[in-house]
Parts: structure tokens; C-alpha cells; sequence
């Protein structure tokens, strides 16, 4: 990795258009929140984010709240606060908040709190008339292991029924927390209504080979995050805390059947934290059936997943697009629900995405690898059907492959070197001496074609230091020009590029928000 010199500059304009672009575009640390705040959606709230430089996001913000307006919600590890106005207040209110605060060199971005929605051969009684867990071979991965209950799979989503029976021995004495009503019981409030997260649930972990239902993909622990309500809508913040909050309880994998909206910093800052805490995270790519992956699927944090029919077609409801990494049956699912039968079918990006966390899951019992690990490894045993990258990433995930292959076996590139490994690691360690400085780093790429490079910095825990990369073009990123940013309040960053472009050098710019002190960057390459 070789340095090269960056001249000072400004940043301060920059940040205060993004801030009012984002608010045109429509649309462990949660330390409180104000009593009676509404469930589902918050279309009346404004995301305030700023820099742990200073004290607390409230102690930035809250001088600058008109009257009409209050702050209803803190979240101190993802430095940011909710600011709601009155639903009759006219948007030039939200508009010059938003240009009075984004002033601040405190504060990083302002912007909506937009609204999210709900996007195993066993003894298991209705195994027979399960066919995705034999599509992607879980029955022959079960020969090698059935999972294992120290692996937990965090469902981000409505309420999970956590005592029905093929569920409830899937959960421990915490069953996980409540955002949407603020309480440590995460049951859906409505069984009629809120079946989304019991159905993804037992896709991805009902108990296998207990005599009765159906076989969820793997045997691992479940956490029910419920952030979404019963009419299956979410806001920003609720998802993006209860992503923290699921990284912080050590879930291995958190899976987000959800989406339906576009970039955000709140929830881009909640996905990069979660990574970096060790999480596979596992989204949605979205049902609507055309070339836009949905956020948060299109994060690089986040694996993006298709959905596939029963004979391994791309679903018409299917998102697709280069963000793609992985297809998984998606169409009439069967899987545990809350009401009648306790089983039923359902379709979408939201069935597809728990089968890829359970063979995520079954992985994990069998190899002790890091989430970026993980990440390759399941590509890596993915198995092509006969889509295009854009429709099925790497391909269909496969348990059998994931769970016979050692993730030591990857290839290691075409570029002649008969190492053996597939990865390959480079670090350096630097300092920058206040909010005017920057470093600029080159990094010529180890394999002919890598599947994946994670960059991730590690910076002074009383500094805010930012992350940016440039691919394909070997032109040092700026804070204003850059193809990937990670930027959350403090000076712990991660920026994941699926199949990098590595025809030039990778750059990366380490910049100063505010403050100094030493910093590591550490290059991870995946053949």
C-alpha cells in the first residue's frame, strides 16, 4: 500500500447540500425515547446525525428545535436523534430545520425517518410438502450437521409467535426487544395480522427432525427484533436500532426481510456498525419485480437476495441488479405462521432472504469464520442455474457445498500465485492532526479477479474519522467524488465491495472529521 499527499479542503458546503438533498428525495445505544411515540411508520420526524466528537447528539441538536418541534428520540451508539414536527406544520419548517442545523460542524447529515414495510430428510411431519430446503440440498447438508444452538439468527421484523411449537425451543430466557412498542416482549400484538416474522422465523431456524411441522434450514438460536408493526410498515430509526441492538446481543446473522425505500445515513450507519460488530447481515432485494435493488439490500454491508420459482427461474416479483449476490427460493414457501393450521405458504424476497441466513447459520456450526469469511464462503458454494450475476449474484445458495467445503479450499485467483489461500491481508498505520488533514492510500490487488475486498479502519475513540474508495480507475476519492463512503459518527469504519473492479489500483481517502490521533487500515482481499 503505498501513500500519496491530499491538499486541504472544506467540507462544511458539501454537507449542508446533502443534508437538504436528502430531505427533497422524499423520504446497547438507545438511551430514550419519548412515551406514546407511534408505532410503524413516522413520516412527521426528521434524523439528525452527528459527529461523537462532541458530547451527545441531543446536546448538539436540541438548542436548534423550534418550538413547535421536539426531540422524541436518542440513539447514542449511532449518534443520531429524532426531531418530530406536528403533522399539520408546513415542510418549509422541516426544510429550514434541516438548513439551520446541517450549519453545525457537529452534525453530519439530516434527513427523513422513512418507512420501511415487510418485503429441511427429517422426521418433521410436513417435510414432504416442504420443497425449498431440499432445493438448496439442506437435507443432505443435515447428514453433516444440523446446526448448532450457539449460532443465533436475529429476525428483523414484525413480532415472531415464539411459542409456537416449532419455534419455541429456538429461543432462550430472552426472546429479544419490542422497538415498535418500546418493551422487551417482541410477541406479535396481533396474530391475525403480524404472521411476517413468525413466517420468515421458521424458514430460517424451526426445529428440524422434532416429530412435527415442518424443518426450518438450520437448528440455530433465534432473537425477535420486532421493529416492524402489525400492519408491516417500519420507520427508519426503529430498524436501524433494532439492527444495533441485535449486533450488540452478538447475533452472528440478522436477517432484513424488509425494504421498500431509498439510501439513508441512519440506516447506512446501522448496517456498517453491525458489520463491524461481526454480523452477516441478510436482506431483501425487494418484490417488485424490476432492475432497482431495495435498501437495505443495496448497502455493500448487506448480502442482496433474489428470490427463485420452485423450478430455479428468476420470481416475476424478483428485484434484480448488480448488487445481487446470492438467489434462494422465494415462491410458496411453507413455514410456520401464527393462526389456523400454524403452517401456510407465502411468496417473496422475504422468504428467499431467511433460507440464505439458515444455510448461513448451518455454515457457521461447522467452520469458525468471520462474516466476511462467511460472506465469500457462501458465494463460493453457490451454485450457478443459469441466470445472468444481476439476477442470481454468485447463484443459488447451496447447504450441502457450504457446509462439505472448507472455506480454506477457495480459489486463489488467476493471477499464477499457487498460494492457497483465498484471502489475503494488508495493514498500515497512520495518524492525521485535526479536521484539515487527510491520507490518500493506493492498493494494487493481490488476484486477477477478487470476488470481494473489505476495507475497515480503526481510528482514535475520541476522534470522528471517515472512510472513502475509489475502484477501476486508480483516482484518489474525495469527500465530494467517491464510488463507496462509510462515514458514522465515530472512527470505526467498513466499506465491503462485491466482485471489485481491479483493472487499477484500489484508493482510499482517511479523513478527519474532527479531531486526531493514530489510525490503522486494514485491506482484505477474497480471490
Amino acid at each position: 500500500m503505498s501513500k500519496d499527499h491530499v491538499q486541504n479542503w472544506n467540507r462544511r458546503d458539501v454537507l449542508k447540500a446533502l443534508g437538504l438533498a436528502g430531505l427533497s428525495a422524499g423520504f446497547g445505544g438507545v438511551t430514550s425515547a419519548a412515551p406514546g411515540r407511534a408505532p410503524g411508520a413516522k413520516e412527521d420526524e426528521i434524523l439528525v446525525g452527528v459527529s461523537k466528537t462532541v458530547d451527545g447528539p441531543r446536546e448538539a441538536v436540541e438548542h436548534l428545535v423550534p418550538g413547535n418541534a421536539s426531540v422524541v428520540h436518542e440513539n447514542e451508539t449511532l449518534s443520531y436523534v429524532a426531531v418530530k414536527f406536528p403533522a399539520e406544520a408546513a415542510e418549509t419548517a422541516r426544510e429550514n430545520f434541516v438548513a439551520a442545523v446541517t450549519k453545525e460542524d457537529a452534525v453530519k447529515y439530516a434527513e427523513p425517518n422513512r418507512t420501511l414495510r415487510a418485503l429441511a430428510t427429517p422426521n418433521d411431519s410436513l417435510f414432504g410438502d416442504q420443497y425449498a430446503p431440499q432445493l438448496v440440498n439442506a437435507d443432505d447438508a443435515w447428514d453433516t450437521t444440523f446446526g448448532s444452538s450457539d449460532v443465533t439468527v436475529a429476525i428483523v421484523d414484525q413480532g415472531v409467535k415464539y411459542d409456537h411449537p416449532d419455534l419455541e425451543g429456538q429461543f432462550g430466557s430472552e426472546k429479544g426487544y419490542d422497538f415498535v412498542d418500546g418493551d422487551d416482549d417482541p410477541y406479535p400484538d396481533d396474530l391475525t395480522d403480524e404472521y411476517h416474522g413468525t413466517h420468515v422465523a421458521g424458514i430460517a431456524a424451526a426445529a428440524t427432525d422434532n416429530g412435527e411441522g415442518i424443518a426450518g434450514v438450520s437448528d440455530s438460536s433465534l432473537l425477535s427484533v420486532r421493529a416492524l408493526s402489525e400492519a408491516g410498515t417500519g420507520s427508519t430509526s426503529d430498524i436501524a436500532d433494532a439492527i444495533e441492538w441485535a449486533a450488540d446481543r452478538g447475533a452472528d446473522v440478522i436477517n432484513l426481510s424488509l425494504g421498500g425505500t431509498g439510501y439513508t445515513d441512519t440506516m447506512q450507519n446501522a448496517v456498517s456498525y453491525a458489520y463491524g460488530e461481526g454480523s452477516l447481515l441478510v436482506a431483501a432485494a425487494g418484490n417488485d419485480g424490476q432492475r432497482s435493488v431495495s435498501y437495505p439490500a443495496a448497502y455493500t454491508e448487506c448480502v442482496a437476495v433474489s428470490a427463485l420459482d420452485s423450478d430455479e427461474s428468476l420470481a416475476s416479483y424478483s428485484n434484480y441488479g448488480s448488487e445481487i449476490e446470492l438467489a434462494a427460493p422465494g415462491t410458496d414457501v411453507l413455514s410456520c405462521w401464527t393462526t389456523g393450521t400454524e403452517y401456510e405458504r407465502a411468496s417473496g424476497t422475504s422468504m428467499a432472504t431467511p433460507v440464505v441466513s439458515g444455510v448461513a447459520g448451518l455454515a457457521l456450526a461447522r467452520f469458525d469464520v468471520s462474516n466476511d469469511e462467511l460472506r465469500s464462503h457462501l458465494k463460493n458454494t453457490a451454485v450457478d442455474v443459469g441466470l445472468s450475476s444481476d439476477e442470481q449474484g454468485a447463484g443459488r445458495v447451496d447447504a450441502n457445498e457450504a457446509v462439505t467445503t472448507d472455506p480454506g479450499d477457495g480459489d486463489d485467483g488467476d493471477d499464477g500465485d499457487d498460494g492457497g489461500d483465498d484471502s489475503t491481508t494488508e495493514t498500515v498505520t497512520d495518524s492525521l492532526g485535526g479536521d484539515w488533514d487527510a491520507d490518500c492510500w493506493s492498493y494494487g490487488w493481490s488476484y486477477g479477479s477478487p470476488s470481494q475486498v473489505a476495507i475497515e479502519l480503526d481510528g482514535p475513540a475520541d476522534a470522528d474519522f471517515d472512510l472513502y474508495a475509489n475502484e477501476g480507475d486508480g483516482e484518489c476519492p474525495t469527500t465530494s467524488s467517491y464510488d463507496y463512503r462509510s462515514w458514522g459518527p465515530d472512527s470505526q469504519e467498513s466499506i465491503v465491495i462485491d466482485a471489485p473492479d481491479a483493472s487499477a489500483d484500489l484508493t482510499v481517502l482517511v479523513d478527519s472529521y474532527g479531531g486526531s490521533g493514530d489510525y490503522t487500515l486494514t485491506i482484505t482481499e477474497y480471490a
